[in-house]
């Protein structure tokens, strides 16, 4: 009875060391599988945060484009409108040109002295 017994002990030790075994087995497993998820769960927010930046990135460029274009524009109306009022003064400067030489030479060398009127 004793060698029965020493031998259900050795078959019980061996079941135990089986499903010990086995245990590892699924908790590698498992930790395995979750290393996997976490890697996977990081390369999807990194895609995520990639596309985010990308968008916010053409957002910007298509904003700072529509603002320079409109700085640009009213910078050209600016400039445009400067030029015009030049030429005006410049015309109007040519237009007047001979007369106002002409009265300012009149004035100098056309001289009717006025007596003072005696009062």
């Amino acid at each position: 009875m004793h060698q029965h017994q020493s031998a259900q002990n050795s078959a019980g030790i061996q079941t135990l060391l089986d499903a010990e075994r086995e245990a590892s087995k699924i908790v590698q497993k498992a930790r395995e599988l979750r290393t996997k998820r976490v890697r996977e769960a990081r390369d999807e927010a990194k895609k995520e945060i990639d596309a985010y930046r990308q968008s916010k990135e053409d957002e910007f460029k298509k904003f700072e484009a529509e603002h320079t274009q409109g700085n640009e524009q009213a910078e050209g109306e600016a400039n445009k409108e400067a030029d015009e009022k030049i030429k005006e003064i410049q015309t109007l400067g040519k237009k007047n040109q001979t007369k106002v030489i002409d009265d300012l030479l009149k004035g100098v060398l056309d001289v009717n002295p006025v007596p003072p009127s005696a009062e």
